[in-house]
């Protein structure tokens, strides 16, 4: 038993334990949650392209290094890139090579080493939800992250509207069916777009009461004019736009007098992030 896994580092998370749904994490009394590095059936799951394409293979490994989170389906979604770096500096270190183009690069591309405590530290301090919407003195709305269930399955939707819209340029089909299938993609990619603005919300107060009854508030964002439904999309594009991961700065001059840096950005693809 002492040679199997301890913990290597211990992380905050950003949302300092809020919005996990009930029994979906262990909260730690000193807010501080230990991280094991990957197993081989951990790097295996992360080489499986089913496994990565439905969520299940990322909530598995996140399950298996932070034995604190119960259901990481329920992980709000300002907590997951502070996990998934956590777990690879674990296993790997916190070294990550990156492979940078630039014309100023004798060759055309370098290879650079990127600090990712650095970024860890950053997005455990810098990461902050602002959650009180005030759209007018007597109503005030709360929204609340993403979870990665909601996340994946987004994304699962994005794909497979993507895919229909390659399909509609395909220069064999006909027009018609082209048309038709569009509508319907453009269609689905809106119905979810509203879905996902409303699913946000999780409390309204007013002046004639207030409500966190998801049956209810579904109801008001469904009936709400578009100044609501606007505000509540504003704050969680600021909110994504503020807390997303900073792009990686490097010097491609070979003239030290005369530096010329570049940003590079970090991409959470995770069959190339954890490899």
């Amino acid at each position: 038993m002492s040679h199997m896994r301890q913990p290597k580092i211990y992380i905050k998370l950003p949302s300092q334990g809020k919005y996990w749904a009930n029994g979906s994490l262990n909260v730690s009394v000193t807010g501080e949650y230990p991280v094991y590095s990957m197993t081989a059936k951990d790097e295996l799951i992360l080489k499986t392209p089913d496994a990565l394409l439905n969520g299940q293979g990322v909530v598995s490994v996140i399950q298996s290094c932070m034995p604190n989170i119960v259901d990481a389906w329920a992980c709000p979604n300002i907590d997951i890139d502070v996990i998934l770096i956590a777990i690879r500096i674990a296993t790997y270190g916190h070294n990550m090579p990156l492979t940078v183009s630039h014309e100023l690069i004798e060759g055309g591309s370098s290879e650079f080493t990127f600090d990712m405590r650095l970024m860890l530290d950053q997005l455990q301090e810098t990461i902050k939800w602002d959650e009180r919407i005030e759209v007018r003195p007597n109503l005030v709305l709360y929204v609340k992250p993403f979870s990665y269930s909601i996340v994946n399955k987004n994304n699962i939707n994005e794909f497979e509207t993507q895919r229909i819209i390659n399909i509609v340029k395909d220069e064999n089909m006909d027009e018609n069916e082209k048309i038709i299938a569009f509508q319907k993609s453009f269609q689905k990619l809106t119905e979810l777009t509203v879905d996902l603005i409303n699913a946000s919300v999780y409390r309204i107060d007013s002046d004639t009461g207030s409500t966190q009854e998801p049956e209810f508030i579904q109801e008001f964002m469904q009936n709400t004019d578009i100044e609501v439904f606007d505000a509540v999309k504003e704050r969680l594009d600021s909110l994504k736009e503020n807390n997303k991961v900073k792009p990686f700065t490097v010097n491609v001059s070979q003239d030290p007098a005369n530096p010329v840096e570049v940003e590079v950005p970090i991409v959470f693809d995770y069959s190339s992030f954890f490899a």
